[in-house]
């Protein structure tokens, strides 16, 4: 049996090598050579000596904590009213539905209603308020984000409150908690864990965004997505991005630790 379960287990640590260990290990190695293609530090020297370039990782953190904690307050009453509701797979088809759609096209969907002659200024104007720039902005951007990010938040936190056992809610209100601290010291401690998957879902993406930035953000909000897209495509300086790409690295694991089920080795009691 363990034979056959390392048979059947080797397309994985392929497709792990191939698509996930290889890639990293070429990041790091290109992250070591300037740009004329001599073994060098400078990538790193420039990074971490630049004030442009910390700025420019302050911001990327910045704007991806404020993604991240909108889509959390939107997501974690949407997902516990989701399960309170009659047909709840339907209601979380119609969540997942946003994400089949082309990321592409939901910004340029976001372009036409945001814009000055959009959807939402054609609906101001009829109260007598004139076209306001709401594209290019970071509220555009924040909203657009966030609104993409939601259904990667909503999906494990519904998981998790639905994993709860419904005898441990009637346990707390047999012993006299009210409805909030029900929710306090029951339902929210244990659905923490789709809390954290969902942070890790939307935290670690919100960092390297370039698409928005630009689309939506009009270059207003520099991220790291966007140098690294800089770096690639337009300077080709692919000794510069590839050591973007690993500061990026660096922080997936650094969320990802912080985030992470922690491991106690005693009993709680």
């Amino acid at each position: 049996m363990t034979k056959l379960r390392r048979f059947y287990s080797v397309p994985y640590y392929i497709w792990l090598l191939l698509f996930v260990i290889a890639p990293v290990l070429l990041i790091i190695y290109q992250s070591f050579f300037d740009m004329n293609g001599n073994f060098s530090f400078v990538n790193y020297e420039t990074y971490f000596g630049s004030g442009k370039y910390l700025t420019m990782t302050l911001n990327s953190v910045w704007y991806a904590f404020l993604i991240t904690g909108f889509t959390l307050l939107i997501s974690y009453p949407a997902a516990y009213f989701l399960t309170k509701l009659q047909h709840k797979d339907l209601w979380l088809l119609l969540i997942i539905l946003p994400t089949w759609i082309n990321l592409l096209l939901k910004a340029y969907a976001f372009i036409g209603i945001f814009g000055v002659h959009g959807g939402i200024n054609n609906f101001l104007s009829l109260f007598g308020i004139g076209p306001a720039q709401i594209l290019f902005t970071d509220f555009s951007f924040l909203v657009v984000a966030t609104y993409i990010e939601l259904p990667f938040m909503i999906l494990p936190i519904f998981n998790a409150l639905e994993e709860i056992n419904p005898s441990l809610v009637f346990a707390s209100r047999d012993l006299g908690a009210n409805n909030f601290e029900t929710f306090r010291r029951v339902i929210l401690p244990l659905s923490m864990n789709g809390v954290k998957s969902g942070v890790q879902a939307v935290f670690i993406p919100s960092l390297s965004l370039f698409m928005l930035t630009r689309l939506i953000g009009g270059n207003r909000v520099i991220t790291l997505g966007t140098a690294i897209e800089q770096h690639f495509l337009v300077t080709q300086n692919w000794g510069m991005g590839s050591t973007i790409g690993v500061i990026l690295i660096i922080a997936m694991f650094i969320v990802m630790s912080l985030t992470g089920e922690k491991r106690k080795g005693g009993v709680k009691k």
